[in-house]
């Protein structure tokens, strides 16, 4: 299957959301072709327009900024949705009616969507399936006629992209020209991209990741050091390896960039949103005092309530996981934590080969 004009050099590349990560991505794609940013806010706009600026990323003039999602789906065969998890199905459901079978999308979110039972809550669930469990990417396919998906995971951590550094993207795609496509409008000098097939494992790499950076940033706010991060980090790779092998993924997705090199940047970045929350609950602050200082989504929290569920539901051992769930919702103290994860009875160092 061949699109439209995908191959065609002067058309726009679109990106859905104005937030950090799809600033940044903007201003990637910018280096090579004109890009079409959608934004809901009107304020957010205006301040792009007027100074080429938006969340602290000077935006390249390259980029248009937009609210018609009508017109980015018209003008673009290659589409970067990147909005928090918890709105990405009602803007797949938006963008639908405008988009075709030649449309490529590749998405930049990493977290969960789920479907519960009618009268359900999150709250009031008390397991959850793969079945009521989607990727992004299984997301983009029910809600659209679109085949050709593909995602972003790795350690992309916005500030650093935008000052240039040296960093590294996967783009995961069951299809090689989506993962050629993505190699060719993003890498740059100091920006490499690579390639990879199992697009579930890593969207899932991507997505547990940040449950451990939660973590992690726990241990820093208790004042801990190193041994204490790379206990967490190793310990974290084969509880993120059972998780995915319970939701249907083989191990390799979680030994690359997206999975471990992803988990490392995340767990040492104060910059990471999920390590500054776990760096607030170890200092006492309550779940809902952190979430109303925060001006963007710490996708770990939410993956943290659905993958709990996961795990109860497919009886797979996730002690961080567990724990980090008890400190969040039952009360439990970062320090009891602590000592809870030290005493769990683990004698097998790699048990996933």
């Amino acid at each position: 299957m061949t699109s439209k004009n995908s191959s065609s050099d002067d058309k726009p590349v679109g990106v859905i959301g104005a937030g950090n990560f799809g600033s940044a991505v903007a201003n990637l794609l910018a280096q090579h072709k004109k890009v079409l940013l959608y934004a809901r806010d009107e304020k957010v706009i205006k301040r792009i327009l007027d100074q080429r600026e938006n969340r602290g990323h000077k935006m390249r003039k390259a980029i248009t900024p937009t609210d018609d999602m009508r017109y980015i789906a018209q003008q673009c065969d290659v589409i970067f949705p990147i909005v928090p998890s918890l709105h990405f199905r009602s803007m797949m459901r938006k963008m639908a009616p405008y988009l075709h079978p030649y449309h490529i999308l590749i998405h930049g979110t990493k977290g969960l969507d789920i479907t519960l039972p009618k009268d359900q809550s999150i709250d009031t669930v008390t397991k959850l399936s793969r079945k009521n469990v989607k990727t992004m990417s299984e997301v983009m396919r029910e809600e659209s006629v679109v085949v050709r998906v593909g995602c972003l995971a790795g350690p992309n951590l916005s500030k650093e992209l935008a000052a240039k550094h040296p960093a590294a993207t996967v783009v995961a795609s069951p299809f090689n020209e989506v993962i050629n496509l993505g190699k060719k409008l993003l890498r740059n000098d100091t920006f490499q991209v690579y390639g990879n097939n199992e697009l579930i494992g890593v969207e899932l790499a991507g997505v547990l990741k940040n449950i451990i950076a939660i973590a992690s940033g726990a241990l820093s706010g208790m004042g801990f050091g190193e041994n204490a991060k790379g206990l967490l980090i190793s310990r974290g790779v084969v509880e993120m390896i059972h998780l995915g092998r319970a939701m249907g993924c083989s191990p390799k997705a979680f030994l690359g960039v997206a999975g471990i090199g992803d988990l490392v940047t995340t767990c040492n970045s104060p910059l990471s949103r999920n390590f500054q929350v776990g760096s607030q609950l170890a200092q006492g602050k309550s779940l809902k005092e952190i979430l109303e200082g925060m001006d963007e989504v710490a996708e770990g929290i939410n993956t943290i309530r659905i993958m709990k569920k996961c795990a109860d539901h497919y009886r797979v051992r996730a002690p961080i996981t567990n724990t980090l769930y008890k400190v969040m919702f039952e009360d439990l103290t970062a320090k009891q934590a602590l000592g809870y994860l030290m005493r769990y009875p683990l004698n097998v160092d790699i048990d996933f080969l």
